[in-house]
């Protein structure tokens, strides 16, 4: 181990110590005096040697993995496996080594699968070492050096420029024109603009103008910034622990069934010590007494319920790939089911991730323009008609300043438009191409001579162009245009004096709808001039008008949250960008949610710090939109709903929206625009980004839950009734009707060939108009345990008679005890017709409308038929050959229990509402 990774608990403690340091509080100097450092001489070798020893490689560090053996030997700790397990033993030592070989195999069976289930949804979040930068230029000893990240320390002067990714958290000490995506990490739809200047302590990320943070990209401009904090300390390293100490809960069925397994393991406890004890005063041996109590548990666990459980959920990961979500975790299908609140990410999840001009103001007139996304599809309309843009000079103006002062372009490959360069500079081009602009006619048209790029200092940027003559166009804040003009420009051409108090209010008018303002103007310039500067853009330009854009909402999310509030799911907006543009998208959405002053209200981080967990818990649930929100307020957030008992879907794709997808009862990554590190953390990733896949995947994990509760209905009255025959064949002192091993031939058979059936069951009607399922609602209704009772008691009444009518017929006792576990199999495949819906009747169900169901009983009916005339298998499981008679009155059993059981039916359809019955 070398002399670094020795002291990682050292460098933890270190670090630890430096972060109280408010690196962004600071100015510049203090942060360089602190470090020990100049920002031209960077730190010396020995300094480097020294802190790489103190703080640790610039790295993060590596979740533990589980070992496989861990894992598979897990599979076995449930309650129920115990009892198996313990039975499988004391049977082996009682030479019953076939019974016990059964048994066990059936354990060892469900322990694979479930190892297997496991191993495929094992969380990796070592994606997130993999974000950190892989090079970094820095100055040490006054010379710049490219070196590798990890060698990184606090104190390094580090040089980054358009294109570079930050290696660690850096404050800037100087820039030039810096602009920084940090969408990845703060939800921010626009590059950030950068500067040394202190800002408050409290700010969230998305307002530390000051600070460069690890794994964001720079999209302009150059800086240099010293070195404040590195791997596990860096913002991305607090998301990592973040994810680490976020709870796996567990889902509702989880939580359903584990509640189930103990209730059934104290009940099946409890009877076999009353079997054990019956036997034992009725004189039987000890072996023979527990041989029977054996039976009995054997015959009251559902063994084939994990199988199926698995399987069922198997075959809904299946269709939600079908519908573009693919699942990382099976439970999570079932998850999707129950969820009733789904917070979302704001940027690329609601809305396209494309900026998109949709208002223009100029020549006193406002025009919309239709069309979303990069796609230059589209028009520029007023009063609902196709402008006429000759027609009105300065929106033509206006439109050509867009397209020509600008320094990014639009590609179209394969049919897809792409962004090359600053997101708003594209959304202006695409607006010009929309109004039928081509740009390589502009340029040829009005050459460009000249360039003032874009600088943080003066807000605008301005080109020089000849035409007949020489012109500038400008563009930048409203503030920075209108201080440089002192005209505008009338829709005739002609120039008028400027309203400036006219234009701010428009400016608040677009504003108030979230739209992002950029301002145009434009001036003749001297004859002969072949240069500009800002001395030349200073004053007596002619204003041309506004561009307002937003990255928009997807027409589809609209519909999807639509549809989602009908099925009784809140839809919340968690995002970092800024309130005003993430209460306006949430309102064309259809959020609801509190207003406040008429519009819908939004929380921003600074406010959701003064809220303690418990005051959270009410603000969370009453709010639809919070926004400039850290990760680690997105995690208070989910763990506030899910402290209400809310069923959380979290959606996001961004290094911030890690933690909060973790937390979440299901979280849901974006495929195409998400990072490694969602991804890594969420349970569901949807490949086409859409939200409204969401929706279609709540409808797949509603039909599950719908098709598991059917099967777990229909296996839970055999395990009751050979449980039952168990118990009454002790107490009126007969031999078992069913021995153990025959009891475990019909619970595994049946359960893969008939239940599973059930699993292609179409979804019921009207399943997205219902109400999410509550999560404190068991799986079985009063209504469902009420059948459960009937039918077991019908099938120990059938099989248990079965065996003494055939004992009192003269039959040998392997041919009774083969007519019981045969009554058992025929009457589960009339009860399987039954259970195809738990409230409406067959014939309204189709007949025909899943012939696995069909195909299932078949298949059982021909192993069965093994079972009863195959030598081998009578050897192994003490079968004997039975006469047609004897066959006809098993199918009589099973048509009488199908008649009484569709009678139960009708009868609760009359007095009781169906939304119970099937709730």
């Amino acid at each position: 181990m070398s002399v670094i990774e020795e002291k990682s608990t050292r460098t933890k403690a270190v670090q630890l110590e430096k972060q109280q340091l408010v690196w962004h509080a600071m100015k510049a100097e203090q942060v360089l005096e602190q470090l020990q450092v100049t920002a031209e001489d960077g730190l010396d070798l020995e300094t480097v040697t020294k802190r790489q020893e103190q703080y640790g490689l610039n790295q993060m560090t590596p979740k533990k993995q589980q070992h496989a053996l861990i894992r598979f030997l897990q599979q076995f700790h449930q309650p129920l496996i115990y009892i198996l397990l313990a039975s499988s033993v004391v049977t082996f030592f009682l030479e019953e080594y076939i019974d016990a070989a059964v048994i066990f195999g059936v354990v060892f069976i469900n322990a694979i699968i479930g190892f297997v289930q496991e191993s495929k949804a094992i969380e990796a979040i070592d994606a997130l070492a993999n974000s950190m930068t892989a090079r970094a230029l820095v100055v040490r000893n006054g010379n710049r050096h490219a070196i590798d990240a990890q060698e990184l320390v606090p104190g390094d002067v580090v040089l980054v420029q358009s294109g570079d990714k930050f290696p660690a958290d850096v404050r800037l000490v100087k820039e030039r024109d810096l602009k920084v995506d940090e969408s990845a990490l703060t939800g921010e739809s626009v590059a950030v603009e950068k500067n040394t200047h202190p800002v408050a302590a409290d700010n969230v990320l998305g307002d530390r103008f000051c600070m460069g943070f690890s794994s964001t990209v720079v999209t302009y401009g150059q800086a240099r910034g010293v070195v404040v904090a590195t791997g596990d300390a860096t913002e991305v390293g607090k998301i990592q622990q973040s994810m680490a100490g976020a709870q796996n809960l567990e889902t509702p069925l989880t939580i359903k069934i584990k509640e189930f397994s103990h209730l059934l393991l104290w009940a099946i406890l409890g009877l076999s010590a009353l079997v054990f004890v019956i036997g034992l005063i009725r004189g039987e041996s000890i072996a023979d007494t527990f041989m029977v109590a054996v039976a009995l548990a054997v015959g009251a666990i559902p063994e084939g319920l994990p199988v199926a459980v698995t399987i069922m959920l198997a075959l809904g990961v299946s269709n939600m790939a079908a519908r573009r979500a693919i699942i990382r975790k099976l439970v999570a299908v079932e998850t999707l089911g129950s969820t009733n609140v789904i917070c979302s990410d704001k940027t690329g999840t609601l809305t396209e991730n494309q900026m998109t001009v949709q208002q223009i103001a100029a020549g006193g007139e406002v025009y919309a323009v239709t069309g979303i996304g990069y796609q230059p599809q589209g028009s520029i309309l007023t009063n609902e008609q196709p402008a006429d843009v000759p027609r009105n000079k300065a929106l033509e103006l206006c439109l050509r300043a867009g397209m020509l002062c600008n320094e990014s372009a639009l590609v179209e490959k394969a049919g897809k438009w792409t962004a090359e360069g600053d997101p708003t500079e594209v959304a202006l081009l695409v607006s010009a191409l929309k109004a039928g602009f081509q740009n390589a006619k502009l340029e040829r048209e009005e050459p460009r001579l000249d360039t003032i790029p874009f600088e943080s200092e003066y807000q605008y940027m301005a080109t020089l162009h000849h035409g007949h003559k020489p012109f500038i166009y400008l563009k930048g804040s409203v503030e920075a245009v209108l201080e440089r003009c002192n005209s505008c420009l009338l829709p005739d051409g002609t120039l008028a004096g400027l309203n400036k108090t006219a234009i701010h209010k428009q400016v608040d008018e677009m504003a108030h709808e979230g739209l992002r303002v950029l301002a145009f103007a434009t001036a003749a310039a001297p004859e002969g001039t072949s240069s500009i500067d800002h001395v030349s853009t200073s004053s007596g330009l002619t204003f041309l008008g506004l561009q307002g854009m937003i990255d928009p909402p997807r027409r589809e999310a609209m519909e999807a949250v639509k549809l989602c509030q009908q099925a009784g799911i809140d839809v919340k907006m968690i995002t970092g960008d800024h309130a005003v543009t993430a209460a306006a998208i949430a309102r064309e959405i259809g959020l609801r949610g509190a207003h406040e002053n008429g519009r819908l209200k939004a929380l921003t981080g600074k406010e959701l710090q003064r809220y303690s967990d418990a005051e959270l818990e009410e603000v969370a649930e009453n709010t639809a939109v919070f926004a400039r929100v850290s990760p680690d307020q997105k995690l208070r957030l989910v763990k506030a709903l899910q402290a209400r008992g809310k069923v959380v879907a979290m959606t996001g794709d961004g290094v911030n929206d890690g933690p909060a997808l973790k937390q979440a009862n299901i979280g849901i990554a974006m495929g195409i625009t998400g990072t490694d590190v969602a991804k890594d953390a969420s349970d569901m990733i949807l490949t086409d980004d859409n939200f409204s896949s969401i929706e279609g995947a709540v409808e797949e994990g509603r039909s599950v839950f719908d098709n598991l509760t059917k099967f777990i209905v229909w296996t839970l009255p055999t395990n009751l009734g050979e449980g039952l025959i168990v118990l009454t064949a002790v107490i009126l002192g007969t031999l078992l009707p069913v021995q153990p091993v025959q009891i475990l031939w019909v619970n595994m058979t049946s359960a893969v060939l008939l239940g599973l059936t059930l699993a292609f069951e179409p979804k019921e009607p009207g399943i997205m108009s219902r109400p999410p399922r509550p999560s404190s609602k068991p799986i079985l209704t009063k209504e469902l345990v009420m059948r459960t009772l009937l039918v077991g008691a019908l099938m120990l009444l059938a099989s248990f008679g079965l065996y003494l009518f055939e004992t009192q017929s003269g039959s040998s006792i392997e041919e009774a005890q083969t007519v019981a576990t045969t009554a058992l199999v025929v009457l589960e495949s009339f009860y399987l017709l039954n259970c195809r819906s738990l409230v409406r009747p067959i014939r309204e169900v189709g007949y025909f409308s899943n012939m696995w169901v069909y195909y299932g009983i078949a298949a059982m009916f021909f192993f069965q038929a093994l079972f009863i005339y195959v030598p081998i298998m009578n050897t192994l499981f003490g079968s004997s050959p039975l006469s047609p008679p004897q066959l006809v009155r098993v199918f009589g059993a099973g048509m009488l229990l199908f008649i009484i059981v569709t009678i139960e039916k009708q009868l609760r359809l009359r007095f009781a509402s169906p939304t119970d019955a099937e709730a």
